[in-house]
């Protein structure tokens, strides 16, 4: 009997979406058993570290992509909104599951959705992309920082002051919190991260044993949409510091791409949708960007990587002083 290794975070989301990908794989092929391989990143050490304190290349990835390409492991599962759109050139995405609906969702305390939510009502979220949305559509709402996995983000809202949290409906789903929910946010309202719902399948190139193993797998729909978004998130030259969102849909033999990039308050969004031709996903994301970048959000990107840069050095500044005023206390 073959063992085929699966790498992953060890959450509770990560495991059961490992868990999922060992079913499949187990059902496929009754001569092969999986094994879990939990991995802790550096995101998983440093929950406390903020957006914009991320080296944005890799926080939730980079370890099991190392184990991945020493062969400590045979394949990786990832939510595909975690994995950067820049992987190591040893590696590839083989496959992507079918997708869950991407939608973001709103959990609040009173069962309130969010246009009913009261004046100066507390929303906990870590994502720079929720907020910005939230706050274009009401600006009087408070966003608090709010960081964990899933189930500790929950637990928050219900120990804390705050009055509502925002995560991906996809997470709530798989572990069985969809009882709690709201409101599934539109897309109107919020568009998602990139690959939001889908998972990533990474192997190592030419392993084709493997890759004949895990092709099954593959949803050449949600391939093919998660693709454009992606193309979109690279050209743009974005990730979690940077407030932009897409959403790639097939229909009738079409691929509708939709996306945004906001400033940081949400004042000002840009957002834009084109359509093509599903074979061309990369080239739609890639015109989608510029189209975007066209229409001002060249000037907003340059203006947030200004601002959080400085918001880096400021940060850490402070660290520096904190700890020297701890060595003279000492």
């Amino acid at each position: 009997m073959k063992k085929i290794k699966i790498g992953t975070r060890g959450s509770k989301l990560a495991l059961w979406q490992a868990n999922l990908v060992k079913e499949r794989i187990e059902d496929n092929f009754k001569d092969i058993k999986c094994e879990i391989v939990p991995i802790k990143t550096t995101g998983d050490k440093f929950f406390d570290m903020r957006l914009f304190e991320q080296s944005d290349k890799g926080f939730f990835t980079k370890e099991i992509e190392e184990a991945l390409i020493k062969g400590e492991i045979d394949i990786a599962v990832h939510s595909l909104k975690d994995l950067p759109t820049e992987i190591p050139l040893e590696l590839e995405i083989g496959a992507i599951t079918k997708r869950e609906i991407p939608n973001d969702v709103l959990i609040s305390k009173e069962k309130k959705i969010l246009k009913d939510l009261p004046v100066g009502a507390k929303i906990g979220t870590s994502s720079l992309r929720r907020k910005c949305q939230i706050l274009n559509f009401r600006n009087d709402l408070k966003i608090i920082d709010l960081r964990g996995n899933l189930d500790t983000r929950i637990r928050k809202l219900n120990t804390t002051d705050l009055d509502a949290i925002v995560i991906a409906y996809a997470g709530v789903k798989r572990l069985g919190f969809e009882d709690l929910i709201s409101e599934i946010i539109s897309f109107e309202i919020m568009l998602p991260a990139i690959g939001q719902g889908a998972l990533g399948i990474e192997v190592r190139k030419g392993d084709e044993k493997i890759y004949n193993i895990i092709k099954n797998l593959n949803h050449k729909e949600s391939f093919q949409a998660v693709s454009a978004e992606r193309s979109f998130l690279r050209r743009m030259h974005g990730g979690c510091r940077i407030p932009i969102g897409a959403y790639g849909y097939i229909n009738n033999n079409t691929l509708t791409l939709e996306g945004m990039i906001s400033n940081l308050d949400g004042t000002k969004i840009i957002r834009r949708r084109i359509q093509g031709k599903i074979e061309e996903a990369e080239l739609i994301g890639i015109k989608l960007a510029e189209e975007i970048l066209n229409s001002g959000g060249k000037e907003i990107l340059e203006d947030l990587k200004s601002q959080i840069t400085n918001k880096k050095g400021v940060e850490a500044q402070k660290k520096i002083e904190n700890k020297n005023f701890k060595s003279k206390e000492i």
